[in-house]
């Protein structure tokens, strides 16, 4: 049986298998629009994963 997820940048079907090598993304380009979204601070991980350290703090503007 295999598993069918969306792929997060387009939401075509792809299954999660050693024959999709993409996954989760249909494609090699849908990967790399989504690590273009990283490099371009649109996504980004809003909290600490770990409690024991400090949130960063924001530079003061001038």
């Amino acid at each position: 049986m295999s598993i069918t997820v969306p792929c997060p940048n387009c939401a075509a079907p792809v299954e999660w298998s050693e024959h999709s090598p993409w996954r989760p993304f249909c494609s090699e380009r849908c990967r790399l629009i989504d690590l273009g979204e990283w490099f371009n601070e649109n996504h980004r991980i809003s909290e600490p994963t770990d409690p024991g350290i400090p949130p960063q703090q924001t530079p003061p503007e001038h």
